[in-house]
């Protein structure tokens, strides 16, 4: 071989180790970063717990709100997230700092358990304020006074379904502990899906917030959903609380959890369960011309009123996410009765686009025009008769996903039930993150095992983080 030839030699060999070094960053490395980040978690959690935001210097905390050193948080990307993150680095290092971090948070959310089965977004540890709530935990030692303390069950955002679902994902995965310690997370999963069982309606829906109480079947009875002739244009300032809720995918996401139990215990209670919620979601729907959804239904099956800037109307992006639910349910069951409401839906989008591919979230009943909500309780039919804090603080239009959903439906009916099921599982196999997004993350983690940007330490982004490596590791 000529020198020149030889030196040309080296230098490709040499670009091609540091490619490789960009691209592929070591498994060991990054099982270190893992480790390293999960321990830094811990050492700033309460009591296995989290909240959404940290400062720097830890002297400022937020969940939705902002929020005490004794509080943690429920809602993504609070501590649930968190622990399913540890869950995932336990799962491809088997390292069990990963899994006793994740038991860490388990048992948080145990003591945070409210008498009526589900969480509130926040729990509380302060030994002086816990007595204000309702905790399963502490009620066979609670005084006579304890039926008058804070016990609402939130399904509102997935709070307590996400919690259910993630003590699941615990110990389906955590078997190698001993059970004495699995014990009391087994009892408050049990605990927790009894009561939301409890809080589904005869109807087969569920309230966005649930205290425990039965219901009684004479007031919901089974029937269509309605227009009322004499609706409401004001908000009335009604406790909407226990109406039939699809706002923000409530309903949606109790049936998700009902069939991952069922999946995961075989437990047919469960699977009859979800069934009924799709039952529901069949009768929801309005009649012709706009055969969509509400976001919320009294027990009269009539759209209602929720906040002051949430009329009854008809809700492009939930109808979407009712759409994914139904051909969920059909995926899981094969009943084509799931399917039926699905064409009439997609032709009332058709003729309801503001553009291409862009919906207003609300339309009025009866007329279809956009509308659009203000803290005034009244409607309102341009974006530029409302306040400006309203503007930016509702997603009024926009997309909702429901070009991609149009395109699952159509896909799931070209290729049918079972090339559906087997595409997905092949998707979610073959997802892998770059290397050099790797290596981007591994140089931004300070010494300390942490991930801070200029706003300080988001969980959202550190649990983005972390699941980023353990795809990488995965893969």
């Amino acid at each position: 071989m000529t020198p020149s030839r030889l030196i040309a030699g080296v230098i490709l060999l040499c670009h091609a180790l540091t490619s490789f070094s960009a691209e592929a960053p070591p498994v060991d490395s990054v099982k270190t970063a893992l480790r390293k980040a999960t321990d830094y978690l811990v050492s700033i959690s309460t009591e296995g717990g989290y909240l959404w935001w940290y400062s720097a210097d830890l002297k400022e905390r937020r969940g939705e709100e902002v929020a005490t050193e004794t509080q943690i948080w429920i809602q993504s990307p609070g501590t649930h997230s968190v622990g399913l993150a540890f869950l995932r680095a336990y799962e491809v290092t088997q390292d069990e700092a990963h899994l006793r971090a994740a038991l860490a948070a388990a048992n948080a959310l145990v003591r945070g358990q409210l008498e009526s089965g589900g969480w509130s977004y926040v729990i509380e540890f302060d030994p002086q304020l816990r007595p204000q709530w309702a905790y399963h935990v502490d009620s066979a030692k609670a005084a006579a006074d304890f039926k008058t303390r804070k016990n609402t069950t939130t399904f509102d955002d997935d709070n307590t379904q996400s919690a259910l679902r993630f003590l699941m994902t615990f110990l389906d995965r955590a078997t190698n502990l001993p059970p004495a310690e699995l014990k009391p997370v087994r009892t408050a999963l049990d605990f927790g899906l009894s009561r939301m069982m409890d809080a589904q309606y005869p109807v087969g829906a569920w309230p966005q917030r649930f205290t425990g109480q039965p219901h009684d079947p004479a007031k919901h009875p089974l029937r269509p959903a309605s227009i009322s002739t004499n609706w409401l244009h004001h908000w009335p300032r009604a406790d909407y609380g226990g109406f039939y809720t699809l706002n923000d995918n409530t309903q949606s996401d109790c049936i998700r959890t009902m069939l991952e139990a069922y999946r995961r215990s075989g437990d047919k209670r469960f699977l009859d369960a979800a069934k009924r919620g799709g039952e529901f979601l069949i009768l929801a729907q309005l009649p012709e011309p706009q055969p969509a959804w509400a976001q919320q239904y009294n027990y009269a099956m009539q759209p209602d009123w929720a906040r002051a800037f949430e009329p009854p109307s008809v809700c492009a992006g939930e109808s979407g996410g009712v759409v994914r639910t139904l051909g969920r349910l059909y995926l899981e069951t094969g009943d084509e009765k799931f399917l039926k409401p699905i064409p009439p839906f997609f032709a009332w989008l058709a003729r309801s686009q503001l553009s291409s591919n862009r919906w207003a979230r609300l339309y009025e009943l009866e007329t279809n025009k956009p509308i659009y909500g203000d803290r005034d309780g009244a409607i309102h039919y341009t974006l530029d008769e409302i306040s400006a804090e309203r503007r930016r603080g509702y997603a009024w239009q926009g997309s909702f996903d429901l070009p991609e959903t149009i395109a699952w439906y159509e896909r799931m009916q070209r290729e049918g039930r079972e090339k559906t099921l087997a595409a997905e599982k092949r998707r979610r196999a073959t997802s892998r993150p770059n290397g050099i997004a790797v290596t981007a993350i591994l140089n931004r983690q300070e010494a300390s095992g942490r991930w801070v940007n200029t706003n300080g330490i988001s969980m959202r982004q550190y649990i983005g983080n972390m699941e980023t490596l353990t795809d990488y590791l995965q893969r």
